[in-house]
């Protein structure tokens, strides 16, 4: 049985904890070197790298579709500190650089949240889809990985089942960040939008992108420890130059996820081992 946290045993602890945690989250960026994008331009770069979108509302939940319309709601908050945001050559893109303030005029909504095993509605629950969606826009680029954290758990279905799997990435001001670095000679934008069921993004860059990236799954299994079962995906990345005639994608491993499913799993999966 897991040990349980202080924060647990006296819970009356755990704003301190949290305003602890905080302070030295950012006390350490401060210090580590890296030079922050947080440049937000009016002027749209020229070129689209790549564009996706994401469907807010999941009815597969398994619950109460309040905490879905709050997330649109939080979601909406967050983006304005991101939306038309530059990251210019040697610049990192850290995700709570830009959203730590975003709720100082108008306050985030109770959202769904994984939260001591459970999924419960919390204060400004749901921005992972935020994150998530930043970090698909970015695979599709050059950026380079600095900080990215899969959930521990999937706990719901996802709402679109055409995205590969283990390409999430979960955030929590204090603890986790996304990150990501521009080591290349060019400037690349994020641009975010809305309609009334998808949020819309788009990466633009000063110059055109030569190179055209393919996210995929080499494989991806399912295994059982105690009674839970876990997925098991390969991350990889195919990279073409657009540029050359019939080249070959050049295919590398970005990581392995690894999480546990919280939630029946579909019939006819089958476990390794």
């Amino acid at each position: 049985m897991p040990r349980k946290r202080l924060t647990q045993i006296f819970p009356f602890l755990l704003p301190l904890r949290k305003w602890q945690r905080k302070k030295f989250f950012y006390l350490k960026m401060r210090l580590d070197k890296n030079k922050y994008a947080k440049q937000i331009s009016d002027r749209l770069l020229p070129h689209t790298v790549f564009e996706a979108s994401s469907l807010m509302l999941n009815e597969n939940s398994g619950f109460d579709m309040k905490y879905q319309v709050n997330k649109v709601h939080n979601l909406k908050l967050a983006a304005r500190t991101v939306n038309q945001v530059v990251i210019a050559p040697g610049e990192t893109f850290s995700f709570w650089q830009l959203v730590r303030w975003a709720d100082k005029r108008e306050k985030y909504k109770d959202g769904l949240n994984f939260v001591d095993g459970r999924i419960v509605g919390s204060y400004g629950g749901g921005l992972c889809q935020l994150s998530n969606f930043l970090f698909w826009l970015f695979l599709h680029t050059p950026l380079h990985i600095v900080e990215r954290h899969g959930h521990s758990v999937l706990s719901i279905p996802a709402a679109e089942d055409d995205l590969p799997c283990g390409i999430d990435a979960t955030v929590n001001e204090g603890w986790l960040d996304l990150k990501m670095r521009n080591d290349s000679g060019n400037a690349f934008q994020v641009e975010l939008s809305f309609d009334e069921r998808y949020m819309y993004g788009r990466i633009r860059s000063q110059t055109p992108v030569e190179r055209e990236y393919c996210i995929c799954n080499p494989s991806v299994s399912y295994i059982k420890e105690n009674g839970q079962a876990y997925q098991i995906a390969s991350v990889c990345r195919l990279e073409r130059d657009v540029k050359a005639d019939g080249s070959e994608a050049v295919e590398t491993e970005l990581y392995v996820n690894r999480c546990a499913i919280g939630y029946k799993l579909p019939d006819g999966i089958l476990f390794d081992g």
